[in-house]
């Protein structure tokens, strides 16, 4: 592992230096495999940066996206992974949809550094509304070129060439042919407009592609990748959070290689139980380093986040004192998140083997690209001579943003001169991973007597800055993101800090809506004039039937172009909240899978009930005290609650990414609802009774 574990930055995951383009395996020579064909490539030149980012204004635009073989079969390449989000199924669809071919045909090379178009990651829900439409131009521009050779072929015009189900045929012919008939023998290259022709999503469901190898496990993963002469390894962790080693032994160990490299410590043995045996008998000394006053979960915690933040940048509309001093009553409250896992089901894996002076890993992360700059940085070899696969991965969540166990795992296998594999232990991931930022949001405001908002002021300490400015329509307001210094290491997670900003402003709105007697949903529909977000509103309210029974409570929200609003309906049993039923009402823009969709909403639910409950990383004295799930409570079947799903469906609208934006509705209704059945007011993540 380095040296140090970095930060990574809770509000994305950026590269800091321009890419290298290149096919570290001969682009010909792999088209011969698939049996040659038509080869397609973007317009974009490669080195062209946006102002100040380091990154392509195309950021994937190089070599070739998509092949069609001599036997029909359509090649997509992508950077993009599938993290259990479904994107191989939607990016499929994509291209069938512009190729109008079966999904089936339809084939996604997907996070292979040596032979996909560069890719800065998966995350942000940005597949949808980056990668799929240029993959549909792709396809589309594929379309076209099709036509142009049957034309050709036939010797028609091509306003007479037609193609449906995989087959280009002619009009007044009964006569068709196949993909790979009519491109047979041809490298044909074309380049892609910006402006290709592209249809709008269909807006209909379409199978899991290759579903049945997900449930039968014939599919696989980063941790189940298998090389000639593997050897297993494991890494010495130290005993506490900035320990450094003092001084280090290792006994005769046969069949088993060592390897200590400043503070890294490791071993490979010829299996699993071996690695872990040896690593048993390292004899190891470590410093510690003393841990700030207040760096503990606890109440303590919040508190030293704002000591220890920075002033922050201020975004202000009007004068916050001149529209305190027009309120009739002013309320300020204090709103807190604990730091949590991502808890992803594999922990992370990677497999690592030199060979010639070249390293390959394979490895279950979001920045494929990333990764294989770290190695190179890490082993100080150019970029052209690392290669990183990324098999499917068993969940990330924003998680696995950074290659620490791709680079523990090649510096293992080139000690050992074998190939290695390193799957991190629950507790490594418990503890060495990074955790979603905790924070306190601190929020004052003002409202008259009729229950407009005059005034509105936030201060979000560590947790993020995203979805810190809300939709409401208040005149004067002042939002400010403190960043501070974490005690533990954070980074990204699923929704970023649009989850902590929406729980501390929903829960707000409500007390808001309190204080001056009125319905929540009529408040908040009186301070908002967003069209987008009274709709989704007014479609959850509906469904739910809103204003009818106890331990009731509502929120909605947006991110990333998406917006959500959430009702449920809880219960309190022996001091701990049990919910009922849960209605919510999502808008992303044109709906491209629905089924595909209403999973995500529902997963996003699932988890976010977790956060909302029981989520806690605990900690103390540089160390995690609850590293395992038998200490970390996530849901369980027993805390699902009836769920509804209602899609706004907005097919004049480009299409948003779904992974993220749901998560941030059902904290902040819960606790409304619990408010609304108790008289209690819940104001941290967890909530406790």
């Amino acid at each position: 592992m380095p040296d140090t574990l970095p930060q990574i930055e809770p509000e994305r995951y950026e590269l800091t230096a321009p890419p290298t383009y290149h096919f570290a395996v001969d682009r010909r020579s792999f088209l011969g495999l698939l049996g040659g064909g038509l080869l397609v490539v973007f317009s974009a030149d490669a080195q062209e940066f946006r102002r100040g980012r380091g990154m392509p204004e195309e950021p994937q635009a190089l070599d070739a996206w998509l092949h069609i073989g001599a036997d029909g079969a359509v090649t997509i390449y992508t950077g993009k992974v599938e993290v259990g989000q479904n994107i191989r199924t939607s990016l499929s669809q994509a291209a069938a949809e512009e190729l109008h071919c079966p999904i089936a045909s339809v084939k996604l090379l997907m996070a292979d550094t040596s032979l996909v178009p560069y890719d800065m990651g998966t995350f942000g829900s940005r597949t949808t509304p980056t990668m799929a439409p240029q993959i549909r131009r792709a396809a589309a521009t594929a379309r076209e070129a099709l036509i142009d050779l049957a034309a050709a072929k036939w010797k028609v015009e091509r306003a007479k060439v037609t193609i449906a189900d995989g087959k280009v045929a002619c009009a007044g012919s009964t006569s068709s042919i196949g993909f790979g008939e009519l491109t047979n023998g041809q490298d044909l290259t074309r380049i892609i407009a910006h402006d290709a022709p592209v249809a709008r999503p269909l807006g209909q469901s379409a199978p899991k592609v290759a579903a049945r190898n997900f449930v039968t496990g014939k599919h696989k993963y980063a941790s189940d990748m298998v090389r000639p002469g593997m050897l297993h390894g494991r890494v010495l962790r130290p005993p506490a959070f900035g320990a450094t080693l003092a001084s280090f032994e290792a006994p005769d160990l046969p069949g088993v290689t060592v390897v200590h490299e400043k503070n890294f410590v490791g071993v490979a043995a010829p299996d699993a139980p071996g690695a872990a045996a040896a690593l048993q008998r390292l004899k190891a000394e470590w410093k510690r380093e003393p841990v700030p006053p207040g760096a503990a979960s606890g109440p303590g915690l919040y508190e030293y986040l704002k000591a220890n933040a920075e002033p922050g940048e201020s975004d202000i509309q009007g004068s916050v004192e001149d529209g305190m001093a027009a309120a009739d009553l002013k309320l300020a409250g204090s709103y807190t998140v604990a730091y949590i896992a991502h808890t992803p089901l594999e922990p992370r894996a990677a497999l690592a083997e030199w060979e010639g002076g070249k390293l390959t890993v394979w490895t279950g992360t979001q920045v494929p690209f990333g990764v294989r700059r770290e190695l190179a940085s890490a082993f100080s070899i150019p970029e052209e001579r690392v290669r990183v696969i990324v098999p499917d991965t068993g969940s990330a969540y924003g998680g696995k943003h950074s290659g620490e166990c791709a680079v523990e795992a090649a510096r293992l296998a080139r000690a050992a001169g074998k190939p290695v594999k390193l799957v991190w232990t629950r507790e490594e991931e418990f503890t060495w991973s990074y955790f979603r930022p905790a924070g306190l949001i601190e929020i004052s405001s003002g409202v008259q007597r009729d229950g407009t908002i005059t005034a509105w002021e936030c201060h979000n300490y560590n947790s993020g800055g995203s979805a810190l400015i809300g939709k409401y329509d208040i005149l004067k307001q002042r939002n400010v993101f403190h960043p501070a210094k974490s005690p533990l290491r954070q980074g990204s997670y699923r929704g970023l800090a649009a989850t902590a900003n929406h729980f501390a402003r929903e829960v707000h709105m409500d007390e808001l809506a309190h204080a001056v007697k009125m319905d929540p949903l009529e408040f908040r529909l009186k301070n908002l004039k967003d069209e987008r977000l009274r709709a989704v509103l007014k479609a959850a309210t509906d469904r739910f039937g809103w204003g009818k029974g106890q331990g009731i409570g509502l929120a909605c929200g947006f991110e990333k172009n998406g917006y959500i609003a959430a009702c449920a309906r809880v219960a309190v049993e022996d001091k701990r909240i049990r919910i009922l039923r849960v209605v919510e009402a999502f808008d992303c823009g044109a709906v491209v899978n629905p089924d595909h969709l209403k999973n995500q909403i529902q997963g996003a639910i699932s988890m976010a009930i977790g956060g909302a409950l029981f989520e806690e990383i605990r900690f103390g004295d540089g160390q995690v005290s609850n590293p395992r799930f038998s200490q970390y409570r996530v849901p369980r079947f027993g805390n699902m609650p009836e769920i509804e799903v209602v899609l706004v469906d907005r097919p004049d609208l480009p299409s948003a990414g779904a992974g993220e934006t749901p998560i941030v509705g059902l904290a902040p209704a819960v606790s409304n609802a619990v408010f609304h059945l108790t008289g209690k007011r819940l104001r941290s993540m967890p909530m406790e009774l």
